[in-house]
């Protein structure tokens, strides 16, 4: 992926942008999510980058309601992870930025497989939601909704929006899809979705994103400045993971 990107970014060709883009990041200085963990100093350089090339940060909200100008930004986290509180919320509060989160209620709600500070618990999500967060759910265990039959979808959406009202008392009404690409979300799963009390669904990608969804720009490890920038110009709109 770290030579993909770079080959993209020189070779591929910029887009004129006329709606605002949104930012898809995981971890933000957890080095376990591999290739979706960016760095504190990486995160804050990509901000200053975006700031100095004249982008306005903006809630992901304001993007879907309104589309967003060429240079509105959004910023969005997945999968609940504890780095957005410890690093990613001081550096945005230091810049004065909106930001969006999309746990998963099975791991906040310490059904998970990895060390209990790795993931937000629902006291830390009520944190970030009292500092301005905006949030929608992740699912209920991050499964690929691609390889999944009607039963568990049912329970991957309502469950999880269900379990979100029993912990904190909201429901969301926005969902990112796990992994997100163009394979990971089905016509069915959108109905179901609809039905469960979803009004957005966000993908992972932009130009291959599955239909009926909102498109975001995954944001990885390998995205320096050289990347980062290439990014904002639209050179990886076509580009989807693989792994």
């Amino acid at each position: 992926m770290c030579c993909e990107r770079h080959l993209i970014a020189a070779l591929g060709r910029a887009r004129r942008r006329y709606i605002g883009r949104i930012l898809c990041y995981h971890s933000i200085g957890q080095s376990q999510w591999g290739v979706n963990d960016v760095t504190p100093a990486q995160f804050r350089r990509q901000i200053e980058l975006a700031l100095g090339a004249g982008f306005n940060f903006v809630p992901a909200s304001q993007i879907v309601e309104t589309g967003g100008g060429p240079k509105d930004l959004a910023i969005t986290f997945d999968d609940g992870l504890r780095s957005v509180l410890t690093n990613a919320a001081p550096i945005m509060k230091e810049y004065n930025l909106p930001w969006t989160i999309f746990p998963v209620s099975e791991w906040s709600d310490g059904r998970h497989w990895t060390d209990d500070n790795v993931i937000l618990t629902w006291d830390e999500i009520e944190t970030l939601l009292a500092m301005g967060a905006e949030m929608g759910s992740h699912s209920a265990t991050h499964s690929d909704f691609g390889q999944m039959g009607h039963d568990q979808i049912v329970d991957e959406l309502a469950g999880s929006r269900d379990m979100f009202e029993r912990r904190i008392g909201i429901k969301p009404e926005t969902f990112a899809i796990p992994f997100g690409q163009s394979a990971n979300w089905t016509p069915e799963a959108g109905e179901i979705a609809k039905a469960a009390g979803y009004k957005i669904i966000f993908a992972q990608a932009e130009d291959t994103r599955p239909e009926n969804t909102i498109p975001r720009t995954f944001v990885t490890k390998f995205d320096g400045d050289f990347i980062f920038n290439a990014l904002l110009k639209g050179k990886f709109d076509r580009w989807e993971e693989w792994v």
